[in-house]
């Protein structure tokens, strides 16, 4: 890539050079992270709303309400 006379474009054209094969593979065929970007997401939530829960037991207990809806523990 060619350095502009700007300096905070350089670090722009920087990734831009580092990351060029996975954004030109979209284009081409149309190959996308989406589902693991979903999937790191569910786990992003899922620590963020078991934060302070120390027994195994109650993780996992929150963990299949979240997969099986509240209608399950009813």
């Amino acid at each position: 890539m060619q350095e502009s006379k700007l300096d905070w474009f350089d670090s722009f054209l920087s990734t831009l050079d580092q990351r060029l094969e996975e954004l030109t593979n979209y284009f081409v065929d149309r190959h996308r992270s989406g589902f693991v970007e979903g999937l790191n997401n569910k786990i992003q939530v899922v620590k963020r709303r078991c934060y302070g829960i120390f027994k195994v037991g109650h993780l996992f207990q929150r963990l299949s309400i979240d997969r099986a809806g509240y209608e399950k523990f009813a």
